[in-house]
């Protein structure tokens, strides 16, 4: 019995289309978006800025983004984008059935559970918002500026592009997630975090761009239509 393994990809494929880099980029993107949301249920602290713990999870979805729309295109991006969605819907599903689920006599952490994951769901219905519009404005302002500077200045596109889109994801996560249980002040406070650390980590992921591209080395044929630019 042949074990499913990167070998059964065609090299020629492989080469081509760079499959299995791309594999890596789903596996990450995947686990970034839904353990954000799981982690998101505390608020931490860092450098006395209040945010949800999911934030370092979530500034990975962005990397994993600017990376594929540069090597794969927007229409690759964008897709990655609809996964990332259906997942978010997964994760909730299968959260809201195991609360609503008998807990075993011998199990005495029902209460614990919903208190951590029973607000999953809204957190999650915030996630999706500002996930959809933040990242379809991401994709499209990389591509914007990619295609501005003729494929060039990597670092200007990932940093326009990312603080943009974080700075519109953290207004709408934030608000949508806990306007309803966070004092006014709170939630300021909260979006002013996320903004400082966000866009902190975005400054410090973009030579983890510069070292992803290098190692992807071109885009794929036809990720950009019929433009081919070298990235520097």
């Amino acid at each position: 019995m042949q074990v499913l393994s990167f070998s059964l990809i065609s090299p020629k494929i492989d080469q081509q289309y760079k499959l299995k880099p791309l594999m890596l980029l789903c596996t990450l993107f995947i686990t970034s978006i839904l353990a954000s949301n799981i982690l998101a249920s505390k608020i931490m602290v860092w450098f006395n800025f209040s945010v949800p713990a999911g934030v370092v999870a979530y500034a990975l979805v962005f990397w994993c983004t600017d990376v594929i729309g540069e090597i794969w295109g927007k229409r690759i991006a964008y897709y990655f984008v609809f996964l990332g969605f259906v997942a978010n819907l997964v994760l909730l599903l299968l959260i809201q059935l195991a609360i609503m689920s008998p807990a075993a006599i011998f199990w005495g952490y029902q209460t614990a559970y919903e208190q951590t994951l029973g607000n999953v769901w809204l957190i999650v219905l915030a996630s999706m918002t500002a996930y959809l519009v933040s990242q379809l404005h991401d994709i499209w302002a990389f591509d914007f500026w990619r295609r501005f500077t003729q494929g060039k200045k990597l670092w200007l596109r990932n940093i326009l592009s990312t603080i943009v889109s974080q700075t519109i994801d953290s207004v709408l996560f934030i608000v949508i997630a806990f306007a309803s249980s966070l004092p006014f002040k709170a939630l300021v406070s909260m979006i002013i975090g996320q903004l400082v650390i966000k866009w902190g980590l975005a400054l410090l992921d973009t030579p983890f761009i510069y070292l992803a591209i290098r190692w992807l080395e071109t885009p794929v044929d036809g990720a950009h239509g019929n433009v081919s630019y070298a990235n520097t």
